[in-house]
């Protein structure tokens, strides 16, 4: 199977998520995450196929988040500023997102990775 792997090639998560679907035999195709990150549209239709909460998606532990007062100003915006924020900057984006273009999954948990990827 083929799978879009948005991700940050010097983050552990990210090489251990690579590490493991490669692992199981998945062809992935890297995308980086911070040169190229997501469009809006993109990202919509991410958000869409994982079925998880637009805050899900963004690296709530990241220096650029909190630099932002993020956490404060999140919860005020329309969907279409967070949209817009995420693509715009891809190290406010939780990492990896990992894609088949039919199932999403942010991060890396490795039951998860069992149970969607396995």
């Amino acid at each position: 199977m083929k799978l879009t792997v948005y991700e940050y090639s010097k983050c552990g998560t990210c090489r251990n998520a690579l590490k493991w679907l490669k692992a199981h035999g998945h062809e992935v195709t890297a995308v980086p995450i911070f040169e190229q990150p997501p469009t809006v549209d993109e990202l919509r239709n991410l958000i869409s196929l994982s079925g998880l909460d637009m805050k899900k998606f963004f690296n709530t532990s990241g220096e650029v988040y909190k630099e932002m007062g993020l956490k404060d100003k999140l919860p005020t915006m329309t969907e279409d500023e967070k949209l817009a924020l995420l693509a715009s900057n891809g190290r406010l984006i939780k990492r990896p997102i990992v894609t088949d273009g039919t199932k999403v999954t942010v991060g890396f948990k490795e039951v998860d990775y069992e149970t969607v990827w396995g």
